[in-house]
């Protein structure tokens, strides 16, 4: 079966056990662009991933919401596959975030940050989530990564996101959760704090020594570069004509990733090669709206001919 057929058959995928579980935030972001500004539209890293894996795979979502968590948007992620047993609701209000883009759309400024009920998050997954094969660990704090991967024993491939914050407050706690993943995600500002190093294949070379199979390094309209120690793959970014709000495209490329992954059947260098260009194609389609719910309605065709599309441009 072609690796296309594949990613067809995997839809439709309702009451499936998951073959992703993904653990992140779920938020209401308030955002300014020189485009326009949206208020309380729906975000959060788990939003953007679950909704660009279960293109894919059946996912199973991990996470919190308060009780002014629209009920459209839950019925949204329901609607669009997305398995929500994991997204406990608790008595508050829901994680918000708010920001202000530059006009070069790369460079943004936080105007504030409400954790709210995420500030007590506690991961803990359904019963049946624990035997799913792949998991993407959003950037959670290391702790509560690590306790994620203390409920998954039967998983077969691990990626895990991070952040700033993260390197600079729990590294000791970061290192560990490093050295039990499969594959290690960040930017290229992280890769060089976490190592102390400039030069990029350095800070491979120092990341992939910690433990992980493999390392993306993510450079947002620059592509991603992918790591291991058979070598490197290089995967471009689609050239989008228009990014209207670039929230959440780190994260919607991270969930593409895994979802292919998953729906490849198999582990291996061609394979993961192959769900990072899935991940760059998705991720296009995420800057060129605001809110995370804009990807629900991608049609299926339109992700394959822009993958097409891409594969040309890389052809030698």
């Amino acid at each position: 079966m072609s690796r296309h057929r594949a990613c067809e058959k995997s839809k439709g995928r309702k009451g499936l056990v998951p073959r992703v579980v993904i653990v992140g935030s779920v938020a209401l972001d308030t955002i300014r662009t020189p485009f326009d500004r949206k208020k309380d539209v729906l975000g959060g890293s788990l939003t953007y991933a679950a909704l660009a894996s279960s293109r894919f795979a059946a996912t199973g979502a991990v996470g919190v919401v308060g009780t002014d968590f629209p009920a459209r948007w839950t019925g949204l992620l329901a609607k669009a596959g997305v398995d929500i047993r994991g997204l406990a609701r608790r008595q508050g209000r829901t994680f918000r975030w708010s920001g202000v883009y530059q006009k070069d759309m790369i460079n943004r400024r936080t105007l504030a940050t409400e954790l709210n009920v995420f500030a007590d998050f506690r991961p803990d997954l359904p019963a049946d989530y624990r035997r799913a094969p792949f998991f993407l660990i959003g950037n959670i704090s290391p702790a509560l990564q690590l306790r994620v991967l203390e409920q998954a024993p039967a998983a077969r491939f691990v990626a895990a996101d991070t952040m700033n914050l993260w390197i600079n407050t729990d590294r000791r706690r970061l290192v560990k959760l490093i050295s039990q993943t499969d594959t290690l995600m960040l930017n290229d500002e992280e890769a060089r704090l976490l190592t102390g190093r400039h030069n990029l294949a350095a800070c491979a070379e120092a990341l992939l020594a910690m433990g992980p199979s493999y390392l993306v390094i993510k450079k947002g309209e620059h592509g991603a570069m992918l790591f291991s120690r058979r070598g490197i793959f290089l995967a471009p970014a689609y050239p989008v004509g228009e990014v209207r709000d670039p929230t959440g495209a780190g994260d919607t490329f991270a969930g593409a990733f895994i979802g292919a992954l998953a729906a490849s059947g198999r582990v291996s260098d061609a394979a993961v090669r192959d769900a990072l260009i899935w991940g760059s194609v998705v991720a296009s389609f995420s800057v060129e709206n605001f809110g995370a719910d804009s990807l629900a309605r991608v049609r299926w065709e339109r992700i394959v001919s822009r993958r097409r599309e891409l594969l040309r441009m890389m052809k030698v």
